[in-house]
C-alpha cells in the first residue's frame, strides 16, 4: 500500500511516497461468541484463524472445525464440539500476541519429536525468509517459515506485521494441509517470547530459530515442554537456549 510522507534532511524537506505495510482487524467469533479481534495483515487468514484458534488451544485438528465462513473483517467459526469456556479476548495488536492470559504449568504440552537438524539446515533456512521482497520494500513486515524435516522442505512461509501472526499463518497453513508437526521446524523473524514458545509447544513443533532474542520465560517453557529455542542465528553463529541434542 502507497502513502505519502514528508522527508526531513536537515534543512531540506520532500513531499515523497512509499510502500508501507497494509494492516488490517479480524474479528473471530466461535461459536458464537466473540473470541479475540487481531490486527494482521491481510493475506492467509483462513490460515491465521486455524492457527491462532490451534496455538490457543481451542482446537486439537482440523477436525474440530465444523464450518468457518471469513467475509471482510470477521471470521466465524463452529466447532463440532463444546470447547472449554474461555474469557472474550482483548484486541490483539499487531506488535504483541499476548494472548495468553497467564501461564499455567500443569497445561503446558510436551513436545515429543525424534527430529535432529544439521546446522546447516537452521542457517540456509533463515536465508530464505530474509529474501522476501516486501519486506525489503517496507521495512515493516515479520517472515516466518515452517519447513519440512532434515530435508529443509518448504512447507509455507508467510509475512505480518505482527511476528505471532506469522506464526499463527504458518502453523495454519501446515494444519490445513495435515502436516506432521513433530517432523517440522520453524524459522523467524524478532524476538522468540513466551507466547511464540507456547504456540509452538501446543502446536508440536520441536524447533523454532530466530534471527533475534529469546526472553527467559520462553527458555523455561522450552525446557518444561521439550522444545528447542535458537536465536541470533546470524551468518555461521547461533545461540542454542534449549534442548540442544537437537542440533548437530
Amino acid at each position: 500500500m502507497l502513502k505519502n510522507y514528508l522527508r526531513l534532511d536537515g534543512d531540506r524537506s520532500a513531499e515523497l511516497e512509499e510502500e508501507v505495510a497494509k494492516e488490517v482487524a479480524l474479528a473471530i467469533f466461535v461459536n458464537g461468541r466473540h473470541f479475540a479481534t487481531a490486527m494482521i495483515s491481510p493475506k492467509m487468514k483462513k490460515e491465521f484463524v486455524v492457527g491462532h484458534l490451534l496455538s490457543e488451544g481451542v482446537i486439537d485438528s482440523m477436525g474440530d472445525i465444523e464450518s468457518m465462513k471469513i467475509r471482510g473483517d470477521i471470521a466465524k467459526v463452529i466447532t463440532k464440539r463444546a470447547i472449554r469456556t474461555f474469557a472474550a479476548k482483548k484486541v490483539i495488536v499487531s506488535g504483541c500476541g499476548g494472548t495468553s492470559s497467564f501461564l499455567d504449568e500443569s497445561k503446558l504440552l510436551k513436545v515429543d519429536s525424534k527430529l535432529k537438524l544439521d546446522r546447516k539446515i537452521v542457517f540456509e533456512g533463515m536465508k530464505d525468509i530474509l529474501r522476501s521482497d516486501l519486506h525489503k520494500r517496507t521495512r515493516g513486515m515479520h517472515s516466518c517459515a515452517i519447513l519440512g524435516g532434515s530435508k529443509r522442505e518448504r512447507i509455507c512461509i508467510s509475512e505480518d506485521i505482527g511476528r505471532h501472526n506469522a506464526l499463527d499463518k504458518v502453523i495454519g497453513y501446515s494444519l490445513v494441509k495435515k502436516h506432521h508437526f513433530p517432523d517440522t521446524f520453524v524459522v523467524c523473524t524478532g524476538r522468540i517470547s513466551s507466547d511464540m514458545a507456547l504456540k509452538c509447544s501446543r502446536a508440536k513443533i520441536p524447533i523454532i530459530a530466530s534471527r533475534g532474542a529469546a526472553t527467559s520465560l520462553a527458555i523455561d517453557i522450552a525446557n518444561k515442554t521439550g522444545l528447542t529455542v535458537i536465536g541470533f542465528v546470524r551468518g555461521r553463529r547461533m545461540n542454542i537456549y534449549s534442548n540442544e541434542q537437537r542440533i548437530r
